[in-house]
């Protein structure tokens, strides 16, 4: 069994690919993130959410699987679940995820969607808005349509807590094998987010890719992906 997290905002299309690469060795879960379009509940914290996902894997999945991923708030929300269980899975992968609070951009969200949220549904906008994550052209018609499904009090309620998430120190007691891949090109905060989250558990393997932005490793290179899980999970570092 392997989970797989997509980021805030987008869903369960972000591993699309690289669960049909993987499904003849793997059975991929690709759950969609609480307050994004198809969830059947609000977004209320990374923790609420974390436990969700940590019950289903209990009630469901006999209370563990072999890989996790999460890219950036699905990342955020997977470290929350290596903190909250240290057995959750056998192997982490956590991509692009940020775990140095910024107080200003916490701040800004609220206002800034409330004078922009309007324009979500507008197709030009939506194409700007899409080119700027560096996304692959063929994904554009998966976050047009899924994007506009987003409540406003879910956007800002997720963006919120990504802007405000911090390591827990339970993590360090994680018997997960833990892989931290960051692209070159991302910025400060989420580099030095790798290397603090390397600081508290020790055992984690560090990946810094080459010439990638944030998100371009699982949402653009799904056969790098792809591999990664196999690497992994054969006990690559």
């Amino acid at each position: 069994m392997i989970i797989l997290l997509h980021g805030g905002g987008l869903s369960w299309w972000n591993y699309r690919e690289e669960a049909k690469l993987l499904e003849t060795e793997y059975h991929v879960i690709l759950p969609i993130l609480d307050g994004h379009a198809g969830s059947d509940r609000p977004f209320t914290t990374i923790e609420d959410n974390a436990a969700g996902i940590i019950s289903f894997i209990d009630e469901k999945l006999s209370g563990s699987v072999r890989l996790i991923g999460g890219l950036s708030l699905g990342g955020q929300i997977l470290l929350e679940m290596l903190s909250k269980r240290r057995d959750i899975c056998d192997y982490a992968l956590v991509e692009s995820a940020s775990v140095i609070p910024s107080k200003l951009t916490n701040m800004l969200i609220t206002p800034a969607l409330g004078s922009c949220y309007g324009l979500i549904g507008n197709r030009n906008f939506a194409r700007f808005q899409f080119k700027s994550l560096h996304i692959k052209p063929d994904l554009f018609e998966d976050y047009y349509r899924d994007t506009r499904q987003i409540k406003k009090q879910d956007m800002i309620a997720f963006l919120k807590a990504n802007t405000a998430y911090s390591l827990k120190g339970d993590l360090k007691k994680s018997s997960a094998g833990i892989h931290m891949y960051v692209g070159e090109k991302e910025n400060r905060t989420i580099l030095k987010s790798a290397e603090a989250i390397c600081d508290i558990n020790p055992s984690a393997g560090l990946h810094r890719m080459k010439g990638l932005r944030h998100g371009e490793f699982s949402i653009n290179h799904a056969d790098m992906y792809a591999k990664a899980v196999r690497q992994i999970v054969r006990g690559y570092r």
